[in-house]
């Protein structure tokens, strides 16, 4: 599973880590994260995150 990384703040999205500051458990791919999903730290959208 691949590391992305918000274009705007530099906020990393780790799948093995999942999304702590969300509840988002280990193991979701960045891909199935849904389409409204948003940075949890400078809330922007999904679109501007890039495959690290």
């Amino acid at each position: 599973m691949d590391r992305y990384v918000c274009q705007i703040c530099g906020h990393k999205y780790d799948p093995e880590k999942g999304e702590p500051l969300q509840n988002i458990a280990p193991g979701i791919d960045f891909t199935a994260l849904p389409a409204n999903w948003l940075c949890p730290v400078c809330e922007a959208e999904k679109s501007l995150f890039k495959k690290e």
